[in-house]
């Protein structure tokens, strides 16, 4: 039977290394893909993996399964090292053509994906709940990873307000993802 991602971290925090190996071969995939997405770049890809992982081991004790998923606490600390990745480096950074054709399919297997569907399904069904112009700050600082800075002058919005929406959001999503 295989474990959850969620009681592989549980065992990671009590210092079990294989859980942490379990964990990365059950969410690597996807997490690549939402590093990858990020920066642009296989190699610094790779590299925000490793350091996610690390961070992973490190901090394990402090996911707590009541305030998410482990795939939302994962993809957490992965974007955070890509925003601070791109934040050293800077921004421009081109797309290897090559890269996108010899990448894996990071698509999980069927009952997998069915679950990850079914939690796309009430997270799309929550993101429709809000206000247009929040609906849109959540959506390019968490799917586009851009910072809110970068978001504020997209949306040609005071910085401030779209703190206050992208805030006001995560709170409505949580919210409607609890129920």
């Amino acid at each position: 039977m295989e474990q959850s991602r969620e009681a592989l971290l549980e065992a990671c925090a009590g210092g079990d290394r294989a859980a942490l190996q379990r964990l990365y071969t059950m969410a690597a995939p996807q997490l690549f893909g939402l590093a990858l997405g990020m920066v642009r770049r296989r190699d610094l890809a790779e590299e925000i993996m490793q350091d996610s992982f690390l961070a992973v081991w490190r901090h394990a004790r402090g996911f707590d399964a009541r305030r998410g998923t482990a795939m939302a606490w994962l993809s957490r600390i992965v974007r955070n090292n890509c925003i601070d990745s791109l934040r050293q480096r800077g921004r421009v950074v081109p797309l290897d053509q090559s890269l996108i054709e010899s990448w894996e399919d990071p698509a999980p297997n069927p009952a997998a994906a069915a679950e990850l569907s079914q939690e796309a399904r009430r997270l799309n069904a929550c993101l429709d709940e809000l206000e247009a112009n929040p609906r849109r700050c959540v959506t390019l600082a968490y799917y586009q990873g851009l910072t809110f800075e970068e978001v504020a002058a997209r949306m040609a919005a005071p910085l401030g307000t779209v703190k206050s929406w992208v805030r006001r959001s995560l709170m409505r999503l949580k919210s409607c993802l609890d129920q």
